[in-house]
């Protein structure tokens, strides 16, 4: 699995993928957040946090995520050598783990960066009124899950076709549906609107946001993850038979 995860993470900064993937995130959320005019500004709305940030972060990666993960089977597909990996000294969960922790560790590695906003939003707060860490703390952990239930469903898309192009837009219209869609439908639905948003990620995400680690939320991301790695193998599986 080490060795996947590896090899995932050399191909990403041998390529202009992984800093394209960085360079991109960084540059969407600084332009949103501190140069554009609009509700994501934190200079012009008042208020000396991270909100505005964790809000947008969701949706900048709902694309970027999808375009990371796109290749990680859909390639070896196309080029035949999906075969040669399945046969390699590892199982398939391991195959499966690694290309997830590979793709997982890039996007992590294109969030810490934002971490010099706390440090920014410190320096905007009032004299001797603190910045909420709580809150933001419990956001970056929202956030890591999130990033890690995107890409569980980018990992199983790209299993479905040899097309990158095909992967990516399926990942991108699940991760739609299960971060949006379901609170979406729950705000067209009188008496069950809570049971039907407490299917969608946002709901628990926001739950994490408030700076409280609900072990339900936690279990709720990682059933997530669980289940598109579940498909992913099982996939896989039916491709080596």
């Amino acid at each position: 699995m080490k060795s996947i995860a590896l090899r995932e993470i050399k191909s990403f900064f041998g390529s202009p993928i992984g800093y394209l993937v960085i360079a991109i995130f960084l540059l969407l959320n600084g332009l949103f957040l501190w140069v554009f005019d609009g509700e994501y500004n934190i200079l012009q709305s008042g208020f000396a946090d991270l909100t505005p940030f964790f809000t947008l972060a969701p949706w900048i990666l709902i694309f970027l995520i999808p375009a990371v993960t796109m290749r990680s089977f859909s390639d070896e597909i196309k080029q035949g050598t999906i075969e040669l990996l399945l046969t390699k000294p590892l199982s398939v969960w391991q195959i499966v783990n690694g290309k997830f922790l590979g793709a997982f560790l890039l996007i992590i590695i294109a969030i810490i960066p934002t971490l010099i906003y706390v440090n920014v939003i410190s320096d905007l707060s009032i004299e001797n009124q603190g910045i909420d860490l709580g809150s933001i703390l419990g956001s970056y952990f929202g956030l890591l899950f999130l990033v890690a239930a995107y890409t569980s469903i980018g990992i199983f898309t790209s299993t479905l076709s040899e097309n990158q192009i095909v992967s990516f837009i399926l990942s991108v219209f699940i991760c739609f549906v299960f971060y949006y869609g379901f609170e979406g439908i729950a705000n067209q639905v009188k008496g069950f609107e809570d049971v039907i948003a407490q299917i969608g990620m946002d709901y628990h995400y926001k739950s994490m946001a408030r700076g409280v680690i609900d072990t339900r939320d936690v279990i709720y991301f990682l059933s997530i993850s669980f289940l598109f790695l579940s498909m992913t193998v099982y996939k896989l599986k039916a491709l080596k038979s």
